[in-house]
Protein backbone atom coordinates (compact mmCIF):
# COMPACT_ATOMS: atom_id res chain seq x y z
CA UNK A 1 0.00 0.00 0.00
CA UNK A 2 1.28 3.69 -0.24
CA UNK A 3 1.29 6.05 2.70
CA UNK A 4 1.63 9.45 2.87
CA UNK A 5 3.15 10.73 6.50
CA UNK A 6 2.77 14.50 7.08
CA UNK A 7 4.90 15.28 10.02
CA UNK A 8 4.96 18.48 11.91
CA UNK A 9 8.03 18.84 14.53
CA UNK A 10 10.93 21.00 13.66
CA UNK A 11 13.11 19.36 15.81
CA UNK A 12 14.74 15.90 13.78
CA UNK A 13 15.93 14.47 17.53
CA UNK A 14 12.68 15.21 19.03
CA UNK A 15 10.61 12.25 20.10
CA UNK A 16 8.38 12.83 17.14
CA UNK A 17 11.37 13.09 15.00
CA UNK A 18 12.25 9.68 16.37
CA UNK A 19 8.45 7.86 15.96
CA UNK A 20 8.69 9.37 12.33
CA UNK A 21 11.53 7.28 11.75
CA UNK A 22 10.00 4.47 13.40
CA UNK A 23 6.86 4.38 11.32
CA UNK A 24 8.87 4.86 8.28
CA UNK A 25 11.35 1.68 8.74
CA UNK A 26 8.06 -0.27 10.11
CA UNK A 27 6.05 0.34 7.30
CA UNK A 28 8.85 -0.19 4.54
CA UNK A 29 9.55 -3.23 5.93
CA UNK A 30 5.62 -4.47 5.79
CA UNK A 31 6.64 -3.87 1.73
CA UNK A 32 4.43 -0.53 1.88
CA UNK A 33 5.91 2.44 -0.29
CA UNK A 34 6.02 6.04 2.18
CA UNK A 35 6.27 9.18 1.05
CA UNK A 36 7.01 11.60 4.16
CA UNK A 37 5.71 15.57 3.72
CA UNK A 38 8.31 16.92 6.29
CA UNK A 39 6.70 20.13 6.74
CA UNK A 40 9.54 21.91 8.88
CA UNK A 41 12.31 20.51 6.73
CA UNK A 42 9.96 21.31 3.13
CA UNK A 43 10.33 25.20 4.76
CA UNK A 44 6.27 25.11 4.47
CA UNK A 45 4.03 28.11 3.54
CA UNK A 46 1.57 28.05 5.87
CA UNK A 47 -0.48 31.04 4.95
CA UNK A 48 -3.19 30.72 2.69
CA UNK A 49 -2.97 33.68 0.32
CA UNK A 50 -2.61 35.46 -2.79
CA UNK A 51 0.50 33.93 -3.80
CA UNK A 52 -1.18 30.38 -3.64
CA UNK A 53 -2.26 31.20 -7.58
CA UNK A 54 0.47 31.45 -10.33
CA UNK A 55 -1.93 33.91 -12.48
CA UNK A 56 -3.79 36.57 -9.91
CA UNK A 57 -4.38 39.62 -10.88
CA UNK A 58 -3.23 41.54 -8.54
CA UNK A 59 -6.33 44.26 -8.77
CA UNK A 60 -8.86 41.95 -7.94
CA UNK A 61 -10.04 41.33 -4.61
CA UNK A 62 -9.06 38.32 -2.82
CA UNK A 63 -11.45 35.56 -1.99
CA UNK A 64 -9.93 32.63 -0.51
CA UNK A 65 -12.56 30.00 -1.78
CA UNK A 66 -13.41 31.27 -5.29
CA UNK A 67 -9.29 32.02 -5.94
CA UNK A 68 -8.70 28.32 -4.48
CA UNK A 69 -11.29 26.78 -6.93
CA UNK A 70 -10.47 29.22 -9.49
CA UNK A 71 -6.94 27.83 -9.68
CA UNK A 72 -7.44 24.32 -9.02
CA UNK A 73 -9.99 24.18 -11.58
CA UNK A 74 -7.24 25.91 -14.38
CA UNK A 75 -4.07 24.58 -13.18
CA UNK A 76 -2.76 27.40 -11.79
CA UNK A 77 -2.33 26.09 -8.10
CA UNK A 78 1.35 27.30 -6.77
CA UNK A 79 3.27 23.76 -7.63
CA UNK A 80 3.84 23.21 -3.64
CA UNK A 81 0.21 22.53 -3.14
CA UNK A 82 -0.46 20.37 -6.60
CA UNK A 83 2.73 17.64 -5.44
CA UNK A 84 0.67 17.76 -2.11
CA UNK A 85 -2.66 17.15 -3.85
CA UNK A 86 -0.80 14.45 -6.26
CA UNK A 87 0.54 12.89 -2.86
CA UNK A 88 -2.78 12.38 -1.43
CA UNK A 89 -4.65 11.00 -4.88
CA UNK A 90 -1.57 8.38 -4.62
CA UNK A 91 -1.69 7.24 -1.31
CA UNK A 92 -4.07 4.67 0.12
CA UNK A 93 -3.65 5.81 3.73
CA UNK A 94 -2.62 9.04 5.18
CA UNK A 95 -0.85 9.63 8.53
CA UNK A 96 -0.73 13.09 10.50
CA UNK A 97 2.17 12.87 13.41
CA UNK A 98 2.42 16.44 15.22
CA UNK A 99 2.57 17.49 18.74
CA UNK A 100 -0.35 18.67 20.64
CA UNK A 101 0.15 22.31 20.92
CA UNK A 102 -2.36 24.91 22.12
CA UNK A 103 -5.05 22.07 22.32
CA UNK A 104 -4.34 21.78 18.32
CA UNK A 105 -2.29 21.25 15.31
CA UNK A 106 1.29 23.22 15.08
CA UNK A 107 -0.18 26.20 12.51
CA UNK A 108 1.98 24.75 9.64
CA UNK A 109 -0.14 21.67 10.03
CA UNK A 110 -3.15 23.48 9.43
CA UNK A 111 -1.41 25.66 6.60
CA UNK A 112 -0.74 22.58 4.87
CA UNK A 113 -4.58 21.68 5.41
CA UNK A 114 -5.94 25.09 4.08
CA UNK A 115 -3.71 25.13 1.69
CA UNK A 116 -3.43 21.99 -0.17
CA UNK A 117 -7.58 21.20 0.68
CA UNK A 118 -8.04 23.63 -2.29
CA UNK A 119 -12.13 24.02 -3.46
CA UNK A 120 -12.85 21.43 -5.54
CA UNK A 121 -10.72 18.74 -4.10
CA UNK A 122 -10.99 18.75 -0.43
CA UNK A 123 -14.50 20.58 -0.67
CA UNK A 124 -17.12 22.08 -2.94
CA UNK A 125 -17.68 18.97 -4.51
CA UNK A 126 -21.04 17.18 -5.13
CA UNK A 127 -24.54 18.49 -6.19
CA UNK A 128 -26.68 20.20 -3.60
CA UNK A 129 -30.24 19.16 -3.46
CA UNK A 130 -32.80 18.52 -0.68
CA UNK A 131 -31.95 15.05 -0.39
CA UNK A 132 -27.81 15.16 -0.88
CA UNK A 133 -25.86 17.96 0.83
CA UNK A 134 -22.44 17.14 -1.38
CA UNK A 135 -19.86 14.93 -0.91
CA UNK A 136 -18.75 15.14 2.08
CA UNK A 137 -18.35 13.56 5.90
CA UNK A 138 -18.53 10.00 4.76
CA UNK A 139 -17.99 11.07 0.89
CA UNK A 140 -15.50 13.19 -1.29
CA UNK A 141 -12.84 13.07 -2.92
CA UNK A 142 -10.65 11.13 -0.30
CA UNK A 143 -13.55 8.38 -0.01
CA UNK A 144 -12.08 4.69 0.13
CA UNK A 145 -8.53 5.97 1.98
CA UNK A 146 -7.57 5.71 5.36
CA UNK A 147 -6.07 8.21 7.97
CA UNK A 148 -4.85 8.25 11.30
CA UNK A 149 -3.09 10.55 13.74
CA UNK A 150 0.14 9.94 15.50
CA UNK A 151 -0.17 13.05 18.70
CA UNK A 152 2.03 13.66 21.25
CA UNK A 153 0.87 15.37 24.55
CA UNK A 154 3.04 17.38 27.26
CA UNK A 155 0.27 16.38 30.17
CA UNK A 156 -0.97 13.22 31.59
CA UNK A 157 -3.21 10.67 30.12
CA UNK A 158 -5.65 10.86 33.17
CA UNK A 159 -5.67 15.43 32.19
CA UNK A 160 -7.10 14.08 29.27
CA UNK A 161 -9.90 11.80 30.03
CA UNK A 162 -13.36 11.71 30.60
CA UNK A 163 -13.31 14.14 33.73
CA UNK A 164 -9.64 15.37 33.31
CA UNK A 165 -8.99 19.38 33.28
CA UNK A 166 -8.30 19.63 29.84
CA UNK A 167 -10.59 18.23 28.19
CA UNK A 168 -11.57 14.15 26.48
CA UNK A 169 -9.01 13.47 24.07
CA UNK A 170 -11.62 12.48 22.03
CA UNK A 171 -12.87 15.79 21.89
CA UNK A 172 -9.99 17.89 21.62
CA UNK A 173 -9.45 15.56 18.29
CA UNK A 174 -12.62 15.83 16.88
CA UNK A 175 -12.55 18.93 14.91
CA UNK A 176 -9.34 17.23 12.93
CA UNK A 177 -10.99 13.83 12.79
CA UNK A 178 -14.25 14.79 11.85
CA UNK A 179 -13.60 17.92 10.33
CA UNK A 180 -10.50 17.55 8.27
CA UNK A 181 -10.23 14.02 7.73
CA UNK A 182 -13.91 12.67 7.55
CA UNK A 183 -15.24 15.61 5.25
CA UNK A 184 -13.24 14.56 2.82
CA UNK A 185 -14.06 11.12 3.00
CA UNK A 186 -11.12 9.33 4.81
CA UNK A 187 -11.51 6.39 7.20
CA UNK A 188 -10.43 7.70 9.93
CA UNK A 189 -8.48 4.93 12.81
CA UNK A 190 -8.54 5.95 16.33
CA UNK A 191 -5.43 8.27 16.77
CA UNK A 192 -2.12 7.04 18.75
CA UNK A 193 -1.77 9.48 21.54
CA UNK A 194 1.34 9.26 23.43
CA UNK A 195 1.21 11.81 26.55
CA UNK A 196 3.43 13.02 29.13
CA UNK A 197 6.79 13.26 26.57
CA UNK A 198 8.41 14.89 29.07
CA UNK A 199 8.77 11.74 30.88
CA UNK A 200 10.65 9.51 28.25
CA UNK A 201 13.56 6.79 28.79
CA UNK A 202 14.51 4.29 26.93
CA UNK A 203 12.37 1.37 28.12
CA UNK A 204 9.25 3.59 28.17
CA UNK A 205 10.18 4.77 24.50
CA UNK A 206 10.73 1.07 23.72
CA UNK A 207 7.35 -0.18 24.79
CA UNK A 208 5.78 2.78 22.63
CA UNK A 209 7.17 2.23 19.96
CA UNK A 210 5.79 -1.78 20.17
CA UNK A 211 2.40 -0.36 20.38
CA UNK A 212 3.02 2.22 17.80
CA UNK A 213 4.50 -0.82 15.35
CA UNK A 214 1.08 -2.90 16.51
CA UNK A 215 -0.92 -0.03 15.11
CA UNK A 216 0.86 0.17 11.65
CA UNK A 217 0.40 -3.40 11.29
CA UNK A 218 -3.12 -2.81 12.00
CA UNK A 219 -3.61 -0.06 9.49
CA UNK A 220 -6.27 -2.10 7.37
CA UNK A 221 -7.41 -3.75 10.08
CA UNK A 222 -8.46 -1.66 12.68
CA UNK A 223 -12.14 -0.59 12.72
CA UNK A 224 -12.47 3.22 11.67
CA UNK A 225 -14.31 5.35 14.20
CA UNK A 226 -18.28 4.55 13.63
CA UNK A 227 -18.84 8.47 12.37
CA UNK A 228 -22.41 9.22 10.77
CA UNK A 229 -22.19 9.47 7.19
CA UNK A 230 -24.68 12.30 6.35
CA UNK A 231 -26.13 11.62 3.42
CA UNK A 232 -27.15 8.09 4.51
CA UNK A 233 -30.43 9.32 6.22
CA UNK A 234 -29.36 9.98 9.90
CA UNK A 235 -29.60 13.54 8.97
CA UNK A 236 -32.03 16.18 7.91
CA UNK A 237 -31.26 17.61 4.89
CA UNK A 238 -30.31 20.64 4.30
CA UNK A 239 -30.58 21.29 7.85
CA UNK A 240 -27.83 19.13 8.49
CA UNK A 241 -29.29 17.99 12.01
CA UNK A 242 -29.57 14.69 13.12
CA UNK A 243 -33.20 13.24 13.04
CA UNK A 244 -35.13 13.11 16.03
CA UNK A 245 -35.17 9.90 16.14
CA UNK A 246 -31.52 9.71 16.47
CA UNK A 247 -29.05 9.48 19.31
CA UNK A 248 -32.46 11.05 21.01
CA UNK A 249 -30.60 11.46 24.48
CA UNK A 250 -27.21 12.41 23.51
CA UNK A 251 -25.81 16.24 22.00
CA UNK A 252 -22.42 17.67 21.12
CA UNK A 253 -19.32 15.34 19.69
CA UNK A 254 -20.75 12.40 20.08
CA UNK A 255 -23.91 12.33 18.91
CA UNK A 256 -22.10 12.09 15.64
CA UNK A 257 -20.95 8.28 16.11
CA UNK A 258 -22.84 5.97 15.88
Amino acid sequence: MNILLVHAHPEPQSLNGSLKDFSVKRLEKAGHVVQVSDLYAMHWKATLDVDDSTDRRADTRFDPSLDSRRAFESGTQSQDIAREQDKLRWADALILQFPLWWFSMPAILKGWVERVYAYGFAYGVGEHSDSHWGDRYGEGTLAGKRAMLIVTAGGWESHYGPRGINGPIDDILFPIQHGILYYPGFDVLPPFVVYRTSRMDEARFSGICDALGQRLDDLWKTTPIPFRPQNAGAYDIPKLTLRPDIAPDRSGFAAHIA
